[in-house]
């Protein structure tokens, strides 16, 4: 059985707050954007690099940022958000940053068109990715921090 309070339970920093807010800007305004901007961010950019029903994944991947941007910013079910943001981001560095690494496309997952390919490229491309897949680490083992509705919900937990 999971226990609900070791879920909420966070250490009180504000540092560890602002590792989650800056996680949750991100994943908010990424996910955003790819219902704004469809064919850029969304699925066409899903189409482009060879997932299937780019229309349906585009979406559910909008949706799940969106869903894990807020979760992070009101530090409400914290490690849920963390782990969605995990498993985004996890990937991501298989489906395009690998491409990139090897220089070619590999199962249905297409080569990007970049200037340079291999490992520096595939660091560079991948910067935002590795560090939110850092930052998403840290939450999901730290939690949320100081300011955060999962504090709330542990402190009447334990009141009650």
């Amino acid at each position: 059985m999971i226990d609900f309070n070791r879920f909420l339970k966070t250490h009180p920093k504000l540092t560890y707050t602002l590792i989650r807010l800056l996680t949750g800007v991100v994943f908010f305004s990424e996910g955003i954007q790819k219902f704004l901007y469809a064919e850029i961010r969304g699925a066409g950019r899903f189409e482009k690099m060879g997932f299937p029903y780019p229309e349906f994944t585009g979406t559910l991947v909008g949706s799940f940022e969106v869903l894990a941007g807020v979760l992070l910013l009101l530090g409400l079910f914290t490690r849920f958000g963390a782990a969605i943001v995990f498993v985004i981001m996890s990937v991501a560095v298989v489906t395009i940053k690998i491409p990139i690494l090897l220089g070619e496309s590999y199962g249905p997952f297409v080569l990007r068109d970049l200037s340079h390919y291999g490992f520096w490229a595939m660091l560079h491309e991948g910067r935002t990715d590795f560090s939110m897949l850092i930052c998403s680490t840290f939450i999901l083992w730290e939690g949320a921090g100081k300011y955060a509705l999962d504090t709330v919900l542990l402190r009447n937990r334990e009141n009650n």
